[in-house]
């Protein structure tokens, strides 16, 4: 069966989230809420035409093997995820192999991936928990994933959209940036974030939204240098120009 593919978002680095973020002073009136949700749209819209292909390769065969691949990621490249999980996936196939196993095996293998330790503290205990409290399947609503060990909000929206079809904003440190840039949001805490978006955009541009801006935030609008000039929704955006 030929692995899946999917699109996951980095966690950047600590310098990218403690950068400043332009103030959005170009807005000479505060929009309304009408007025931002027609201009997310528009952004959403032309964002859509630079990245219709939202697919980074981070294999995976099976809902668990998501979770797993999804818990590795943070902090790492979906190449780095994928030179692991194929001998992590064959070994620990499901639930109960992962979680009878011992740390230093699981850290055996995923050692090349930053904090490799914590990641297989998280694994064997997210795994305990899909047992003893889910059958040993990966349950399907935020209130639920939030309670397994290395999921939060992020990693509980990428397994909602993708193995779920359940929409949801993926707030990363590259979407935090770039609905603050946007003026889309004022906030700097990703649960807000997630809600400001929320309430101007339906729930069918939730996903590939969110998916959409961390690929402009990795390509153009950079933490410290973003190119405004190349950048396909320049005419939208209240800050540009300001951060470059």
């Amino acid at each position: 069966m030929p692995a899946r593919k999917l699109f996951v978002p980095s966690e950047g680095n600590s310098l990218e989230t403690t950068q400043p973020v332009a103030l959005i002073s170009r807005q000479r009136k505060r929009e309304s809420l009408k007025e931002k949700s027609a201009r997310a749209s528009a952004i959403s819209a032309r964002l859509a035409q630079a990245y219709p292909d939202l697919e980074v390769p981070l294999e995976y065969e099976t809902t668990f093997q998501l979770l797993v691949a999804v818990v590795l990621s943070a902090q790492c490249t979906d190449s780095a995820v994928n030179k692991v999980t194929p001998e992590l996936f064959h070994r620990f196939p499901t639930p109960i192999q992962l979680a009878n196993t011992s740390l230093e095996e699981i850290e055996s293998i995923i050692r090349t991936l930053g904090l490799f330790r914590a990641k297989a503290r998280s694994l064997k205990a997210c795994a305990r928990q899909l047992i003893e409290q889910f059958n040993g399947e990966v349950p399907g609503t935020m209130e639920e994933l939030t309670t397994l060990a290395g999921v939060g909000r992020k990693t509980a929206n990428v397994l909602l959209g993708h193995a779920f079809d359940s929409p949801g904003i993926i707030v990363d440190t590259h979407c935090k940036r770039l609905s603050r840039r946007l003026g889309l949001t004022r906030s700097a805490n990703p649960v807000k974030i997630e809600l400001d978006l929320n309430k101007i955009l339906p729930p069918d541009q939730w996903t590939g939204f969110s998916h959409r801006l961390i690929i402009h935030g990795r390509r153009i609008c950079h933490a410290r240098k973003p190119n405004c000039n190349a950048c396909v929704v320049n005419q939208f955006c209240p800050s540009r120009n300001l951060t470059s």
